[in-house]
């Protein structure tokens, strides 16, 4: 039993710092993006391919999280199964 509290915790760890990880990556590309179109001036071509760019980064790092995740969650719920089910 001490091993699957031990377990629980190191997972519980994992999942708060990837997510941290995650978080802080998001606002340091949002603060890049914001910083990049203040510079611009206001040239809207250049504004629109930061902010796509922006937005694509961070919607595929937080996705990337999330599926690692759901895979990680799900392999460790197969894993626990026992043998005769």
């Amino acid at each position: 039993m001490t091993k699957a509290v031990q377990g629980d915790g190191l997972e519980l760890a994992r999942a708060r710092y990837g997510l941290l990880a995650v978080v802080s990556s998001n606002l340091a590309i949002v603060v890049v993006a914001i910083i990049g179109v203040w510079r611009l001036n206001g040239d809207t071509s250049v504004v629109v391919a930061v902010l796509t760019a922006a937005f694509t980064a961070v919607s595929s790092m937080t996705t990337a999280y999330l599926g690692i995740k759901a895979v990680s969650n799900t392999a460790r719920s197969l894993a626990r199964r026992s043998p005769e089910e």
